[in-house]
């Protein structure tokens, strides 16, 4: 008497991931490292949030997995387009910027995690598999600072002000920091000069800087200072 074959179960689909960065060879790296996952695929990538919001339409990605300094629209304005594209996607970030800096505003934007560069393959594969699931991704370090702001016990005087500024105020902060000049910011980020002015004049206003010069000092050093940390 033969005994019947034990049916197998079978495999769950593939977490289809899209990558967006606007460096190539980082790009190919992450789909390398995500297609060698028996339970992830690379289903497309991007180097810019325009791009990345039709590759969104096509394949309609599992997470999103995205840079957040790319040229035109920033990663945190792209989270904001993905999620009214597509309302539910969950959006990991994978940055090279301090995440004291900048986890908070973009996951108060709508994104799931938040995970350093440095951080290494076996943590962002964690990480991709947490949100894909459902759930919020997070270091140690953040997630102690989040419990803090949640209950209380992180003093109002040291947020940052530079929490006042919107994302794009934000991106051309930062740009300044660096040294940009209006001309070269508006190309980078772009928008016309006389925005770049507009929104300049909108970061004086919210940080109490009366002088151009004063706004151009205070950038430049807090720049140095998240290149030192």
């Amino acid at each position: 008497m033969t005994t019947p074959k034990q049916k197998l179960p079978r495999p769950s689909r593939r977490q289809r991931v899209l990558v967006v960065d606007d460096h190539p060879m980082l790009r190919a790296g992450l789909r390398e490292l995500i297609n060698k996952q028996a339970d992830l695929e690379c289903c497309g990538e991007a180097g810019n949030a325009g791009d990345a919001l039709s590759e969104i339409s096509r394949c309609h990605p599992d997470v999103l997995l995205t840079d957040l300094s790319m040229p035109g629209r920033s990663g945190a304005e792209l989270i904001k387009d993905a999620l009214a594209l597509l309302p539910g996607l969950p959006i990991l970030v994978v940055t090279m910027h301090d995440e004291r800096i900048h986890a908070e505003r973009v996951l108060r934007a709508g994104a799931r995690g938040y995970v350093m560069k440095e951080a290494g393959p076996e943590k962002l594969l964690a990480a991709i598999r947490k949100v894909a699931a459902g759930e919020v991704y997070a270091s140690e370090q953040l997630s102690a600072r989040l419990l803090d702001t949640f209950t209380g016990r992180s003093a109002r005087g040291t947020r940052s002000p530079l929490e006042k500024l919107s994302d794009r105020e934000f991106d051309v902060f930062r740009l300044l920091g660096e040294g940009l000049p209006t001309a070269d910011i508006a190309r980078q980020l772009h928008l016309s000069a006389k925005t770049v002015a507009a929104h300049r004049a909108n970061i004086k206003a919210k940080l109490g800087i009366g002088k151009a010069s004063e706004l151009i000092s205070y950038a430049a050093r807090w720049a140095a200072s998240e290149r030192a940390d």
